[in-house]
Formats: structure tokens, C-alpha cells, sequence
């Protein structure tokens, strides 16, 4: 199968840098479209306590990758590609 999704890092050469999460696919409701959800703790200094939180990342989901609900999924910030979306699904962890 030959990738032809411009917006592959892969095999068309979409460049991301910044930061990059591991998360997992909670939705591909939308046309390669997979929103993922990464979790994170934030230290709060008035109370001297962590608080857990998540958050949820529209990212670019290429066909030749074609990650499923329940994946986990490394995503890579990179330049916008959408009104939405300025991440892209770099692989499949597990």
C-alpha cells in the first residue's frame, strides 16, 4: 500500500518539533482526525499537593497509520494544519 497523505511525517516528510506526548485514542470520529487523550499531574503550591489532569488533542491521523480507539499512541507538535489540529500521530506504541 502506498502512502499519498501529504500530511504524513512518515513517508511525505511533515516535519513537527516542540513537544511531543504519548496519549491515548479516545475518539476518530472525524476524517483522519484522532483525538487523543494525555494525561499529566500539575503541582499546586497552595495546597503542597499534585492534582492529576487530562487533556484532550485533536491530532492529524494519517491512512498508513491508522490508529484505533484504545491505541496507544505517541503525537508530535507540528506546524497547523487545521483550525484545530497542530498535532500529527507519529506511530503506534502499542
Amino acid at each position: 500500500m502506498e502512502c499519498t497523505d501529504t500530511r504524513c511525517p512518515i513517508h511525505q516528510g511533515l516535519k513537527y518539533r516542540g513537544t511531543q506526548f504519548e496519549g491515548r485514542v479516545v475518539s476518530t470520529g472525524a476524517k483522519k482526525t484522532a483525538i487523543v487523550e494525555v494525561d499529566y499531574t500539575k503541582y499546586v503550591y497552595k495546597y503542597e499537593r499534585s492534582l492529576r489532569k487530562r487533556s484532550r488533542i485533536p491530532a492529524h491521523n494519517p491512512e498508513c497509520i491508522n490508529a484505533k480507539v484504545d491505541d496507544l499512541v505517541n503525537i508530535a507538535e507540528t506546524r497547523r494544519l487545521s483550525k484545530t489540529k497542530s498535532f500529527v500521530v507519529t506511530n503506534v506504541v502499542k
